[in-house]
């Protein structure tokens, strides 16, 4: 980051110690030595005001900080996304599998447990649209191209706007099919092997 030699720059141009920078934003001394070493990141306020002092604007003053920043906080939004698709896997795969020994052997309470697990895997599901519609990911090659920072041209987006019908029905169908399957094959085995008494 460089707004910390920025900092350190115009506060020598202004004749300025760290103790008396700190005095005029009402900071300690330790915070601007912090700043100018870049251990840590002033807030917008202290900006505004380093800003005001320095009588240059917040622009100059965070130069070459931006780009930076724009790519932090994609990488941390990219993070949470790829979490958010872990968790929603581990729940929908999970679910029919932990579901039906709970539904069979628990009644009541196993179809309370189920709803809740159900319950969890439609609010990470709706959090990754929230951040496909927020980004414009429609298709794996977008999420692809976003998670590497670029974007894709023209005539790939329009391929890809070709692709986005079949696949949102093609894929959450097949997914299900596998869903069910699996949990129709479990039923059979607990039923087969433990059958309710």
């Amino acid at each position: 980051m460089q707004v910390g030699k920025q900092i350190q720059h115009y506060r020598k141009e202004k004749n300025l110690s760290q103790d008396e920078l700190a005095e005029i934003i009402f900071v300690s001394r330790q915070s601007i030595s912090n700043w100018e070493r870049g251990a840590t990141y002033p807030d917008i306020q202290n900006l505004l005001l380093l800003s005001k002092v320095f009588e240059v604007s917040l622009d100059k003053l965070v130069k070459g900080d931006l780009e930076t920043m724009k790519q932090i906080i994609h990488d941390q939004e990219f993070m949470r996304y790829q979490k958010d698709e872990v968790v929603f896997s581990l729940l929908l795969i999970g679910s029919p599998i932990i579901s039906t020994p709970l539904i069979l052997y628990l009644d009541g309470y196993g179809i309370a447990i189920s709803c809740l697990i159900l319950a969890a895997a439609i609010f990470y599901a709706l959090r990754i649209e929230k951040f496909k519609k927020k980004h414009n990911l429609r298709t794996y090659r977008q999420i692809v191209a976003y998670e590497q920072g670029r974007s894709l041209s023209e005539i790939e987006e329009a391929e890809e706007r070709g692709k986005a019908p079949y696949q949102r029905i093609i894929l959450p169908i097949l997914f299900g099919l596998g869903i069910g399957a699996i949990t129709l094959l479990i039923s059979w085995l607990l039923l087969t092997f433990f059958p309710i008494k």
